[in-house]
């Protein structure tokens, strides 16, 4: 079993940065790879960003690319979403999400979920 535990989100204006975290517990979460999700209200859950296992291959939306990062360290279990340039658009509860199938979590199809964080971008 891996507990999932999101943090980081908040209230920015339009042009800021925060940080997600994405912190595990229980088996071994290098095994796994990790994605991020965010769904704004009534829209269906998209994803964002997936990183590897080893943190060497990654896959972003083309709506985030140049502006987020997905980094991890093993170490420490946890994953990390840094996001700048936010736009309102951006706004939504982000989540976390593993499997060891990196290709699997592309599908949205994971084995643990995280509870959400609320990312909120002002005009």
């Amino acid at each position: 079993q891996v507990q999932l535990v999101e943090s980081g989100g908040g209230l920015v204006q339009a042009g800021g940065s925060l940080r997600l975290s994405c912190a595990a517990s229980g088996r071994t979460f290098s095994d796994y790879a990790v994605g991020w999700f965010r769904q704004a209200p009534g829209k269906e859950r998209e994803v964002v960003a997936v990183i590897s296992w080893g943190g060497g291959t990654t896959y972003y939306a083309d709506s985030v690319k140049g502006r987020f990062t997905v980094s991890r360290d093993n170490a420490r279990n946890t994953v990390y979403l840094q996001m700048n340039s936010l736009q309102p658009e951006d706004s939504a509860v982000y989540y976390c999400a593993a499997d060891r199938n990196f290709r699997s979590i592309g599908l949205q199809v994971c084995e643990y979920w995280g509870q959400g964080t609320q990312v909120t971008v002002s005009s």
